[in-house]
């Protein structure tokens, strides 16, 4: 056995890797969550018929080494380590980032620490393992497993190519100054969530485990999160939340998530004087209350629920039948005036409200788009919906504008020749923040179809160039969200959406995005009632860790919107 600490290199002299070697440290992650990692890994290189052999060092990190029939590039076999670590947190990527010098320990050798790299599959297997190596197929079938992950790390490689040039640019007009706010536009760690996937925390920030398991309770109840959906996440995705308990999480979680809510409660402040005032709305002489078609045997006023879902989709036909076709000659404009009239038709559903008085910013988390971008398509759609939507107060202070949502005279009659659709409308749902409107546009019209589309069909009907839908159809064919069968286009109905976001990066895009836009709207809330009230209240004040947003993991669709109505 060696006596000092030793180490091997990774790539060949040409660059090439032919073993992928997974060093999951316990620099990153605790133990628990190491050993919970080095578990979730062994079963994805299993399933994908890959073979592999594992160690663990004295520190308690562990080392999968997958030997490789045919080398592959170093940027081929970065890419998958790159991947693999959306997965495990505790998975170091460095060794395969550096091609001159990156090295990892083999199983025997010294650990600087004390004792020796041991060897945790048997050593007759080991050795059949790195003999015989793994065929090129197998890699081929992780790389078709890891779809989501290897997309997110090429759309991030790309947006760190952007904004590099955009420092770049912004370096050269304000000097400094433009990369501070860079910095803060674009800042999405958070160290909250690096605890409850870690374990890890700053003992300047927290003194002990209970105080760090506590930050992350009170963050979850102020996100409204519930005990079960806490459970879930620490048997998941947060495992170093579960680091932190130890064997105590039975005992000790009811208690301390009793104390969070009642911290929480606490803290939840009043409005401000500003904010109780009543707020009058402009009176619309020439509308009146919508009546039910059926279903109901008493007329409803223009506020009931029965009367808000018959107008939603009364609009719901409108659009598909004639409103759609009128946006579409608007320009570059027409993808994103058309979903944004979607995610008004899905606000009024989810609020049961035919009233619009939320803020840019709202819609913006909705589309997944900048809120200055709305600011300019709301004028532009209230001009081109024909009379759908109407502003009817301007905003002040606190409050937005004002919009009626109402059926037209115009569209009475389309309203009433076409049959009410099953299903929901959708603004952009979480996973197409990542691949885009046209592709959110394909999947809608697939989803819609009252039978499989071929591509000529889903070119007529949304309007797409044939070259971006295609585009669109072959990305979401590689993420499992759609098929081909017989020339048609069928959604594939056991992929889970909210999952796929998950993998792709979306759901924390999203959140960021939340976090930033109440941080802005504090700091707006704050600024007014300077000059209203001469002394800040406490929840004046922007704390980090109750305003950065943390959407609670909901299954249910309907019930998933209007939480994230709710956050917006």
């Amino acid at each position: 056995m060696p006596k000092a600490p030793a180490a091997v290199l990774i790539h060949g002299v040409d660059g090439s890797v032919r073993t992928l070697c997974l060093d999951l440290d316990t620099s990153k992650a605790r133990k628990a969550v190491v050993d919970d990692d080095a578990a979730r890994l062994g079963v994805l290189l299993s399933t994908a018929g890959l073979a592999y052999v594992e160690d663990f060092s004295p520190s308690g990190g562990r080392h999968l080494y997958v030997p490789l029939q045919e080398p592959v590039t170093a940027g081929e076999a970065r890419e998958v380590i790159e991947a693999l670590a959306f997965r495990a947190p505790s998975l170091d990527a460095n060794p395969h980032q550096n091609v001159t010098d990156g090295c990892i320990r083999v199983p025997g050798s010294a650990h600087k620490s004390g004792g020796h790299q041991n060897l945790i599959t048997p050593l007759t297997d080991a050795y059949g393992i790195l003999t015989l190596r793994n065929p090129p197929g197998a890699l081929a079938k992780l790389r078709e497993d890891l779809a989501p992950e290897l997309y997110r790390a090429r759309r991030l490689k790309r947006t760190g190519q952007t904004r590099a040039a955009a420092t770049t640019a912004s370096l050269k007009a304000h000097h400094t100054h433009g990369v501070r706010q860079d910095k803060q536009a674009h800042c999405t760690d958070s160290h909250l969530r690096a605890v409850a996937r870690t374990g890890l925390y700053d003992t300047a920030r927290y003194a002990s485990d209970s105080e760090a398991r506590m930050a992350v309770l009170n963050h979850f109840a102020a996100c409204t999160w519930t005990v079960d959906q806490v459970h879930a996440g620490m048997a998941d995705e947060y495992a170093g939340l579960a680091a932190l308990y130890g064997t105590k999480t039975e005992r000790l979680l009811p208690i301390e998530w009793a104390k969070a809510q009642a911290w929480t409660a606490k803290r939840t402040p009043s409005k401000a004087p500003s904010q109780q005032a009543e707020r009058s709305y402009a009176r619309i002489n020439n509308t009146s209350p919508t009546y039910l078609t059926g279903g109901s045997s008493n007329p409803a006023t223009s506020q009931s629920s029965d009367s808000i879902h018959q107008l939603v989709n009364d609009l719901e036909n409108v659009l598909y039948a004639a409103l759609d076709v009128r946006l579409q000659t608007l320009g570059r404009a027409s993808i994103s005036l058309r979903f944004l009239i979607r995610a008004v038709l899905a606000y009024l559903r989810t609020n049961q409200t035919n009233l619009l008085d939320v803020g840019c910013r709202t819609f913006a988390v909705a589309l997944g788009k900048d809120h200055v971008t709305i600011a300019r398509l709301l004028p532009l759609l209230e001009k081109a919906s024909a009379g759908v939507l109407t502003r009817v107060d301007r905003g002040r202070g606190r409050n937005a504008d004002t919009y009626l949502v109402q059926l037209p005279r115009e569209f009475e009659q389309i309203a009433r020749d076409h049959t009410w659709r099953k299903g929901k409308i959708h603004a952009i749902r979480p996973v197409f923040r990542v691949l885009g409107d046209v592709a959110a546009l394909t999947y809608e019209a697939i989803e819609r179809a009252h039978h499989s589309p071929t591509t000529a069909d889903l070119t007529r009907s949304t309007g797409i160039s044939r070259t971006a839908l295609r585009d669109a159809l072959t990305g979401m064919e590689t993420l499992g969200m759609i098929r081909r069968h017989h020339g048609s286009w069928q959604a594939v109905v056991s992929t889970n959406l909210l999952q796929l976001a998950d993998r792709l990066g979306a759901t924390e895009d999203r959140q960021e995005q939340i976090t930033r836009y109440r941080h802005q709207r504090a700091a707006w809330h704050a600024w007014l009632d300077r000059h209203l009230v001469p002394q800040l209240e406490e929840h004046e004040l922007y704390d980090q860790e109750i305003d950065e947003y943390w959407l609670p993991p909901i299954e249910d669709e309907y019930e998933h919107q209007r939480s994230l109505w709710n956050a917006a």
